[in-house]
Order: C-alpha cells, then sequence, then structure tokens
C-alpha cells in the first residue's frame, strides 16, 4: 500500500484515535489499494467501456414514450405519476440584478439516496465505486456511487432489476455509519430536489459484483483531475465525509507553504477569519433578510420560453434547453426508456478563490439565492455561471470576482479539471472547476462573501442546505490536493 509512511499512520492513529477521521485519512494518503497502479484501474476501465452499451437519440418531447404533455398545462409528466416533472417556476426577487422571471424547473420531490459502501481492505479503508453510463454523461461510464437511486427507481415504479447493495443504505443496523445527511441538489435546476448522501463501513465481506470496484479514497481523489471521470453524484458523497481533525496542520506530510496552509485549513484548532457561529449567524441573516418567492406553475406560462424544434428553449438562445431523448442500455435496471432531460447552452465555470490569512487556508464562498432551494441561500463558490449567458454585457456586469478568475496566470491555480454534472437530469452538462490562489482580494469586501476554512466547510456538511452542490465537489476538490500526489494522466479510451 503506497502513500502512506509509517511515521504518518502512526501519528494519526495516535492523534484522532478510533475516530473515522483516522481511517479516512490514511485512505486519502494511499495511492494504491486493490488496483496496484493506474494501468490496472485503467486497464478495468476500459473493460467496463467494451462490456456495457448505452445509446442515446435525441428525440421531440412529444415523441417521448410514457411521458405526457398535459394539454393544458403543458407540464411534462411520467404515466405513473412517479420519477419527475417539468413544470413552470415563477420567481420574484426585489433586490436581485433580475427582479422577477419565469422558467422550467425539474420538479422530483421524492428523495434518492447516494450511498458509499466502505470497508478495510489490507487495513486501509477502500470505498465500493460503480462504473456508471447515464443518458447524459459526457464520456459515458463515469465512476459513481455504490447506490445512486432515485425513489421512484429502487420502489421499482419501472419494473425492472432491483438496485445491487440497496440494503446496506435502506437499513444501515449493524454497520458503521460514517456519514448521512440530507443534501440539494442545483437550485436553478431542481425545484427543492433533496438526496440522502451516505457512507456506511461494514466489516464483513461483499460480494464485488461486476461492474464494481474498490478503491481507496486517495485513489479516487486523484481520479478527479481526470475530465469527466468522477461523477458529480460521488462528489457529493465524498465532501460530506468528516475529513479533518485536530492536528492536522503537524501530522500532514506537506513542505511548501500551500500545502501545509491547505494541511491547517483542516484542523478545526486552527485560526478562522470568521467563527462558526458568527458564520452561522451571517447564514441565518441572509436567509432572513433575502426576499426570494418562487411558485411552481403551468409549463406554458413560462414567458419568454419557446417550443420548437421538439424542444424548449429560451428566445434569447441563452440559458439551458428542455430536450427528450431515447435510451437503449444494457447492464441497467431497465434496458430501454425514453425522457426528458436539461441541456446546458454553454459549459460553467465553478471556482474558489482561496488564500492563507495567518498561514491558514481560507475559501471566498459566497451565500447565493437559487430560486430552488428549499432555505433561500446556501454557500455556493466564489464564482459559479454559464459564462455564456454574460457574453453580450461588459465586464462590470459581470458575476463579482469572475474577472479574478479568468485573468489568473498558471501559477495560481491550483486545481483546473473540467467535470460532468448529474447524468441522469442533465444532458451534457458541464463545468470547469478550479481553485485559484490569490493576494489580491480583501476579507470582509461584500457582505454576501465570507472566508471559510476546510475545516468549517466540512462542520458545516455534516448538516443540510448549508454548501450547495457545486460548492460540495469543490471541497472534493480541494481534498484531492491533500493527497500530495502529482496530478494524475487520464485513462486511455
Amino acid at each position: 500500500m503506497s502513500g502512506v509512511s509509517a511515521t504518518t499512520r502512526g501519528a494519526l492513529r495516535a492523534g484522532a484515535g478510533t475516530a473515522p477521521e483516522a481511517s479516512l485519512v490514511e485512505s486519502m494518503l494511499a495511492t494504491s489499494g486493490r488496483f496496484a497502479g493506474d494501468a490496472d484501474f485503467d486497464r478495468w476501465l476500459a473493460g467496463m467501456r467494451e462490456r456495457t452499451s448505452m445509446s442515446v437519440e435525441q428525440v421531440a418531447l412529444a415523441d417521448l414514450r410514457d411521458w405526457t404533455q398535459d394539454p393544458v398545462t403543458g407540464n411534462l409528466r411520467h404515466r405513473t405519476g412517479k420519477f419527475f416533472t417539468v413544470e413552470s417556476l415563477a420567481v420574484d426577487y426585489p433586490a436581485g440584478p433580475v427582479t422577477n422571471w419565469t422558467q422550467p424547473i425539474i420538479h422530483q420531490p421524492e428523495i434518492g439516496i447516494l450511498g458509499i459502501l466502505v470497508k478495510r481492505i489490507d487495513g486501509v479503508l477502500h470505498c465500493l465505486m460503480q462504473a456508471k453510463r447515464e443518458p447524459g454523461n459526457q464520456n459515458g461510464v463515469q465512476l459513481a456511487p455504490t447506490v445512486q437511486a432515485t425513489r421512484s427507481n429502487y420502489t421499482r415504479v419501472h419494473q425492472g432489476r432491483p438496485v445491487p447493495y440497496l440494503d446496506y443504505f435502506l437499513n444501515p443496523v449493524g454497520h458503521r455509519v460514517l456519514t448521512d445527511v440530507r443534501q440539494s441538489e442545483q437550485g436553478a435546476w431542481f425545484y427543492q430536489k433533496r438526496n440522502r448522501n451516505m457512507v456506511v463501513e461494514v466489516a464483513a465481506d461483499v460480494p464485488v459484483l461486476d461492474g464494481f470496484c474498490w478503491l481507496t479514497m486517495g485513489q479516487i481523489h486523484r481520479l478527479l483531475r481526470v475530465p469527466d471521470l468522477v461523477g458529480m453524484d460521488a462528489r457529493t458523497v465524498l465532501a460530506c465525509l468528516p475529513l479533518g481533525g485536530p492536528g492536522w496542520g503537524t501530522i500532514l506530510p506537506f513542505d511548501d507553504d500551500f500545502g501545509a496552509a491547505l494541511a491547517h485549513s483542516c484542523d478545526p484548532r486552527s485560526g478562522a477569519a470568521w467563527s462558526l457561529t458568527e458564520i452561522l449567524s451571517w447564514v441565518t441573516g441572509m436567509r432572513t433578510r433575502t426576499e426570494i418567492r418562487a411558485r411552481l406553475g403551468p409549463l406554458v406560462a413560462a414567458e419568454g420560453w419557446l417550443h420548437r424544434d421538439g424542444r424548449i428553449s429560451h428566445e434569447s438562445g441563452r440559458y439551458f434547453d428542455v430536450m427528450g431523448v431515447q435510451v437503449r442500455a444494457a447492464g441497467r435496471e431497465v434496458g430501454q426508456w425514453t425522457q426528458p432531460m436539461i441541456q446546458p447552452r454553454s459549459d460553467g465555470i465553478i471556482a474558489f478563490l482561496v488564500r492563507p490569512i495567518d498561514g491558514v487556508l481560507h475559501m471566498l464562498v459566497c451565500a447565493r439565492p437559487e430560486p430552488g432551494f428549499a432555505d433561500v441561500i446556501e454557500l455556493a463558490p466564489t464564482v459559479q455561471c454559464l459564462p455564456g449567458n454574460y457574453g453580450h454585457l461588459p465586464a462590470d456586469q459581470w458575476p463579482p470576482f469572475l474577472a479574478d478568475v479568468l485573468a489568473a496566470g498558471p501559477e495560481q491555480v491550483r486545481f483546473d479539471a473540467v467535470l460532468s454534472e448529474e447524468g441522469g437530469r442533465f444532458y451534457h452538462a458541464r463545468n470547469r472547476y478550479l481553485i485559484v490562489e490569490t493576494d489580491a482580494v480583501p476579507a470582509g469586501d461584500r457582505d454576501d462573501y465570507r472566508w471559510l476554512t476546510l475545516a468549517q466547510l466540512t462542520e458545516l456538511l455534516a448538516h443540510s442546505f448549508y454548501l450547495n452542490v457545486q460548492a460540495r465537489s469543490l471541497v472534493a476538490c480541494l481534498r484531492s490536493l491533500l493527497t500530495g500526489a502529482p496530478a494524475r494522466p487520464g485513462p486511455t479510451r
């Protein structure tokens, strides 16, 4: 098992005792496991791509089988009344740059399960990951959690095969639950969507089915550098793990200033620009003061959205489309189906500006309202946008700090990878995820931004609806820098 020195392993165990943090960070620092190296994993992944197939054909919304468009409301609904609907959302935001608008939105009130099963193998914690094809994936197979299923899926509304490993998460009694928390998803495209994010540790042997493999956390986090490989659902679950603890600044093996600041940022005893109590009060105040009203309504009432060419598009040509796909798949619970999806008009940029403050790395987060959030505001990255939506505007009307991110030199960029969003509802939705070091942005410059440490973000992730899904992905990307391993080349396709 490479990547973990005996000295570091001993320090972790001494510092954290029997707490799960010790085994988690040991797994983070292990860059080999059941797969001895990158080449072994690449061969396995190539084999999965050869043995599985999925054809996805774009079709008109009117041609979706088992989906109907209500003749009065225009809402798209499955014949069972399950899965999800596509409706309109009317938004009033008096203090916003746009004070009111309507838009299509996915309404999926079910709470799904995103779960990763973990087990000690040769003394090191491994995660059971799934090579999964989704109709919206840019490159076909991506790494997904052990279980990634909506309630309609796992209750088998589609009359398909059972979801493997599901019972470990529906009935975790007798196993060690490392994290179990409800989290939101994209508040611009989903209306109050929540998933249960879980990590469950088992001691007994677990049969490894075709399409699944054991990876250390270090291996998974290195794979985050590979474009479009580690899926969004895996990233959000990994982010919710309680990684961090007292003494991390001295235990983790970094000898450069940035690495040392990042390690100290994982320690809750390190100094922070704002206390956690002050951060919680700030979030509560922002939620209380922010007036944003969102009401579901008929899709035909979405002003400025046109039904043309078999899809629904905005008259400006910006934002996103609602389109349909016909899917044929091998190895899935159901072999073929049709469904509507959201297709963004361009790739996005998701970025944290980061800086050391008194030797502790801080991330600049934004208290961001989105119309689909259950509680008005969640903490978001410094920058979260589709730049194509602002190309017609002068730079002084761009989202705050976008220009800082775009102007960053190579020496400032600590992480840079294009990663896919959830491929079950979004078609070819991709964002460029960036972590950019800066010394030019003052702390406390705007009331809707604050500097937080990684330990504070980790503490907030133990609770629901504090960090949005984009920020959770960036937390996983930040943690990938803790491995101290060089950037991993992508597998051959």
